[in-house]
């Protein structure tokens, strides 16, 4: 709509499409204010038919003096303006109403927020989609390319051909022009039709012959058909599609299907491959498809066919899998599952240099002897300081410098008896074993088992007595003891080196060390530090912060950080190297202990430890030695024949104490277990439900509380949701840092269930002379006590003809009509049993009381 100015004033003329206008009539009514305020007449606004508003003139308001004298009313006072005050509860709504409308409008705020990132987002994959249409519509433009490449070139060679044929047609006319009258060329008829006599134009003729050879009816193709109309909705792909016709590939598959089925008809060189397959113990149908090289369909069939309902997850034995095998016309190597672990040490090359290693001495002997004291001198060190009870409970790796600048790695063990298997494994990876014998308390158990381990590890002893300065100490004692365990020292005539020394006063520890040098002399230890390290686990425990931390003893070879090692059951990578001091390494060389992390688990000490060449072969080993491991333990807890049932019924009635047991390091766990496994005996015996190194979990708790068993914690506490599930169950939380009083602790519970001894002590013996019947009482014996005597409530036997018939309790003893604890022999007296009154003259009583003795382990 348009006002113009040649209108009429009251007209308004619209226009519309197509050039159609038309012209409206707009009706205006003033308003007419009457002196009172009024209105006048109907008081209605200016109406129009048009939407655009028309401006309204205001005829100026009379003073109300003015209208009061036309009207003859005296005018209203004026009143001053009041002004409204809100109520609390307004302002309170008022208050809630804007907090309301900030909240609904930051609510919006962030719903644009959102919506904005949208739609961003869209953009962003909008134009990714675009960019990656774009480039594939570059791809197929360099396509177009080199195709409109190649069809040049195909002109070309056409055009080559083209100029044959013309040079060919003009010899031809030639030799027409030449030849007789009335003679044709040969091979052609009179009336043949001739492409070159018809054409003047070289590449025209060679259309025609293209066509007349390819059977196209002479119809020209070469020029294209007018371009159609597209038709449906425009896509990348049809905006990018080409107009030449491509072969599909199910084309080309079938294509190859054939190529493949004629090759194979005609014997060609499509023949079945022969494949050596290797079959270890067992092998999953998956596994064995894969080294015949075939699919797992095709030899899940032929399994069918021989009865074998498998799938591609089933396992299948040796036998079986070789008897598929050799069907299939492959040969077959039979492997064992063991084969995993051949030559995971590989053996010294023949040039390889060996270089001196340092000796690595264990020192073993009784407890409290001096061990860890004597190893504190030599390393100016106050590990004792440190130890609970003032005794070794783990074995320790340390390396010093002597004197004389030569290395040598010491190995504490502890020497309390439930460390056994600790000196063992010490004896076992050492070269020089220091027995330690205290000068006042001379040859003891421990001492004997540690003669004992290195004997049996078949490396050389130096006898240290330690505590000379000690008043009442006799060295000479115990070298003549020495000679009960067939160890005579240098001092009285044998080969075995000896050395007096103290520890407290670190006196000829010097003199110590020389024998260690000395004797590594005359062993000669070398070792190949080029190679990959292997060693032993010396310990191993879990870290909260730094996780598996194991100490290795390197026994040849060089361990880097960055090497993938095999330790037992467990693998990892070498994260980080530390001495005993916590201090970095770069490297770990041979008889040098290491600290390492990375390992997945907590391997077993004890166990030897490689570094292998890839995480794989490092998983497979793991893998194996779990599994074994497993096995095992599975064979030895279910039982099937029939001796081992009889083990099982035998152990029903066994009472056990189950206990779940968590330690600092694994050696001593496995120390804990040895012990209480000695404690046990045919009667009461420790069942271990779970050990573990590290904190107390809360999945310990729990499975203690399912079998009612507490929790023991060796050097370790209980985290809070531990602490909160054992409060909550009522499941005790024992802790210890000494192995003797958990021992001690273990060993009173098992007393305690043991069932009590029952003695019986003889009181006398009475003979019944007659029988009474008396009302309300029963039967009463008239007896004598013929042999000691005879008490109230004690425990009785009937005997007739020395048989006993009845056993019980005596429960009323009379002498005439009063009521008596005791009888002595020789008087007479009145007896009557508790529920039974089957009594006869002649009968013997016979008089005892039981004692019950509590027992206790020896």
């Amino acid at each position: 709509m348009s006002l113009r100015g040649s209108t009429e004033t009251g007209s308004v003329k619209q226009s519309f499409s197509h050039g159609r206008t038309k012209t409206v009539e707009v009706v205006k009514k003033r308003r007419v204010v009457n002196p009172g305020g009024g209105s006048g007449g109907n008081g209605a606004p200016t109406q129009t038919k048009v939407s655009k508003p028309v401006e309204k003139r205001e005829t100026p308001k009379p003073s109300p003096a003015a209208s009061a004298g036309r009207a003859g009313t005296v005018p209203p006072k004026p009143q001053g303006k009041v002004v409204r005050r809100l109520s609390d509860e307004e302002a309170k709504r008022r208050q809630m109403a804007l907090a309301q409308a900030k909240k609904i409008q930051a609510e919006k705020a962030a719903r644009e927020a959102k919506e904005r990132e949208e739609r961003e987002k869209r953009e962003a994959e909008e134009r990714a989609r675009l960019e990656e249409a774009r480039k594939a519509a570059e791809a197929e433009e360099k396509k177009r390319a080199v195709e409109a490449e190649a069809r040049k070139k195909a002109e070309e060679e056409a055009r080559k051909a083209l100029d044959a044929e013309e040079a060919e047609r003009k010899r031809r006319q030639e030799a027409k022009q030449t030849a007789p009258a009335g003679t044709a060329p040969k091979g052609r008829g009179k009336d043949s039709p001739s492409v070159e006599a018809d054409s003047d134009d070289p590449l025209s003729a060679l259309g025609g012959r293209i066509k007349q050879k390819r059977g196209f009816g002479g119809q020209d193709t070469s020029k294209k058909e007018a371009p159609k109309r597209r038709t449906g909705k425009l896509t990348i792909a049809n905006a990018l599609q080409d107009d030449d016709r491509q072969r599909s590939l199910a084309s080309v598959r079938r294509a190859r299907e054939r190529e493949k089925a004629a090759r194979a008809k005609r014997g060609g060189s499509n023949q079945p491959q022969v494949r050596e397959v290797v079959i270890p113990d067992i092998i999953t149908v998956a596994d064995l498809a894969s080294r015949m090289a075939m699919r797992q369909t095709d030899l899940i069939k032929e399994l069918m066919k021989q009865g074998h309902m498998v799938t591609a997850n089933n396992t299948l034995d040796a036998d079986t899998a070789q008897l598929i095998v050799e069907d299939m016309g492959h040969s077959v190597k039979r492997v064992s599952e063991a084969d995993v672990e051949e030559g995971l040490i590989a053996p010294d090359r023949a040039d390889a240099a060996l270089k001196p290693r340092p000796p690595v001495v264990t020192i073993m002997g009784h407890v409290d002897h001096g061990k860890t004291s004597l190893l504190d001198a030599i390393r100016k060190a106050n590990v004792v300081s440190g130890e609970a009870g003032g005794i070794t409970q783990h074995i320790g790796a340390y390396q010093i410098e002597a004197p004389s600048g030569d290395k040598i790695t010491f190995l504490d063990t502890p020497g309390h008896a439930a460390f056994t298997a600790m000196r063992a494994r010490g004896a076992n990876v050492t070269d020089i074993v220091v027995v330690v014998v205290a000068a006042d308390d001379s040859v003891m158990p421990q001492t004997e088992e540690a003669i004992s381990h290195a004997r049996a590890a078949g490396v050389p002893m130096i006898v240290a007595v330690n505590k000379i300065d000690v008043p009442g100490a006799d060295p000479n004692k115990v070298k003549t003891d020495l000679l009960r365990y067939e160890v005579q020292v240098e001092s009285m005539g044998g080969d075995i080196q000896d050395v007096e020394v103290s520890a407290l006063k670190k006196t000829n520890l010097d003199g110590l060390l020389d024998a260690i040098a000395l004797q590594a002399e005359f062993l000669e230890l070398t070792a190949n530090a080029d190679r990959e390290a292997y060693g032993s686990v010396v310990e191993a425990k879990l870290d909260k912060g730094r996780g598996t931390v194991a100490t290795f003893l390197v026994q040849a070879g060089t361990l880097k950080r960055g090497d993938i090692v095999v330790a037992g059951s467990e693998w990892g990578k070498v994260r980080a190297l530390s001495d005993e001091n916590g201090k970095p390494m770069k490297e770990a060389l041979p008889s040098q202990p290491v600290e390492i992390l990375g390992l997945g688990g907590v391997p077993e000490p004890g166990d030897q430890f490689v570094v292998v060449e890839s995480e794989a072969r490092a998983r497979e080993v793991a893998e194996y030695r779990a599994r074994v491991k497993r096995e095992k333990q599975n064979a030895q807890s279910a039982g099937t024949s029939l001796e081992q049932m009889m083990a099982q019924l035998a152990d029903a009635e066994i009472k056990d104490l189950p206990v779940v047991i968590k330690g600092d390091v694994q050696g001593s766990v496995e120390a804990i277990v040895g012990s209480l496994q000695k404690l046990s005996t045919d009667e009461v015996r420790v069942r271990v439900l779970h050990t573990g190194v590290g904190a107390i979990s809360e999945s310990d708790v729990v499975l203690a509380h399912a079998s009612g068993a507490p929790v023991i914690g060796f050097n370790v506490r209980a985290n809070a949701q531990a602490r909160q599930e054992g409060e909550r169950s009522g499941t005790e939380i024992r802790y210890y840092s000494v192995i003797y009083d958990l021992i001690d602790d273990i060993k009173g519970t098992l007393s305690g269930m043991l069932d009590p001894e029952l003695r019986e002590t003889f009181l006398g013996n009475a003979e019944i002379l007659e029988v009474f019947n008396v009302s309300k009482v029963g039967k009463v014996a008239g007896c004598r006590v013929t042999e000691g005597q005879v008490k109230r409530g004690a425990s009785v036997r009937l005997l007739r003809d020395n048989v006993v018939i009845h056993e019980g309790t005596l429960s009323q003893l009379k002498r005439f009509k009063d009521d008596v604890n005791e009888v002595p022999a020789g008087q007479e007296c009145g007896m009557s049993f508790a529920n039974y009154d089957d009594l006869k003259v002649g009968d013997v009583i016979e008089c005892f009381q039981v004692e019950r003795i509590e027992r206790t382990l020896d």
